[in-house]
């Protein structure tokens, strides 16, 4: 089951948030320093253009033995043949996302604490995001109350799919995260704004494998 693969180090790479640096060549280095899921949000490019980074990126991620995952995007998903969706709270509904999927594919959905997770899982979500666990400007909307890291254990408490942490999480504090219990910590600016962002994944990895 492809949601046992979600742990480790998760990497948003979007091309508004990677310092004008290419996303594929960003996914690479980040592959390469030992992220375990790559996930590609674009809202700016045409659907064809995302297309063909989502083929490309893939292929990567296979080569890695790393899982791919779209942003919000069923159709690219499932052209690119990703390993996964990953949706929003007002994206499409877990279950209507998977008419449009592959029977393999998995769906991850973002939420704010108990409550959402609670309710993700009951629509089938195969991993529950939940964020911002810090305050942070890369995940849209601005003014996000943040949440703290005990909120991850809340969550880990109440449901049974995997628990991606995500929001504002970086090198000073991803191990408090790591501890607090999640499965998964997707990070977005602590690599892909990195000078040397195979080198800031590594050291990332690292931190998380100690902290556990």
């Amino acid at each position: 089951q492809r949601s046992r693969q979600v742990r480790g180090l998760y990497v948003i790479v979007d091309p508004d948030a990677t310092k004008g640096r290419d996303v594929i060549e960003i996914a690479e280095a980040t592959l390469r320093g030992g992220a375990s899921v790559i996930q590609l949000r674009d809202k700016t490019r045409d659907k064809g253009e995302v297309l063909q980074i989502a083929r490309t990126l893939r292929a990567l991620c296979d080569a890695h033995d790393a899982l791919f995952i779209v942003n919000d995007d069923a159709d690219i998903a499932l052209l690119s043949d990703a390993h996964g969706l990953h949706v929003g709270q007002t994206d499409l509904p877990v279950g209507e996302a998977r008419r449009v999927l592959t029977p393999e594919q998995i769906v991850g959905r973002s939420n704010n604490g108990v409550e959402e997770s609670l309710h993700s899982a009951g629509q089938g979500a195969d991993y529950v995001a939940v964020g911002a666990v810090y305050s942070t400007t890369t995940m849209g909307k601005s003014g996000r109350t943040s949440l703290g890291p005990d909120m991850i254990r809340q969550v880990k408490q109440a449901v049974s799919a995997p628990v991606v942490a995500i929001g504002g999480i970086n090198a000073d504090n991803i191990a408090e995260v790591a501890r607090a219990g999640a499965d998964c910590i997707c990070v977005v600016s602590a690599v892909t704004y990195a000078d040397d962002p195979g080198r800031s994944t590594a050291e990332l990895v690292e931190i998380i494998e100690s902290a556990r």
